[in-house]
């Protein structure tokens, strides 16, 4: 169980990294940002796209790998998964409700990664 989880969560990061660095504006449009300059399409390009690639490559060392070093990825991207959704509930207490599209949708993806993650660490 704890490979698949593992696998599922890279495959999400994956995708996200994919995603942002072929189509960087499309990828943040759902939050209201819209990228104008080239400089504002390189950083969604890096912490999107270069920082979920890495994420799933080094969750897809830890999925086959085992022992401690593959725990210390879990419980990593676990905490930064957590971190996450804490932003997000912390943009919910200081500024206006928010749709649960994309917002909270991506609260729940997180909670549950994170959870996920925790558990089979």
């Amino acid at each position: 169980m704890g490979v698949a989880v593992t696998v599922v969560v890279a495959v999400f990061f994956l995708g996200m990294g994919v995603y942002a660095l072929a189509a960087p504006a499309a990828l943040i449009r759902p939050f209201g940002v819209t990228l104008e300059s080239p400089t504002s399409r390189s950083e969604v390009r890096a912490v999107y796209g270069g920082f979920g690639l890495a994420i799933a490559a080094v969750l897809g060392y830890a999925a086959f790998r085992g022992g401690d070093l593959a725990k210390g990825v879990l419980i990593t991207v676990g905490i930064a998964l957590a971190g996450m959704a804490l932003g997000r509930i912390v943009s919910a207490i200081l500024d206006k409700p928010t749709p649960f599209y994309p917002n909270w949708l991506y609260f729940f993806i997180e909670v549950i990664g994170a959870g996920a993650l925790f558990l089979v660490a």
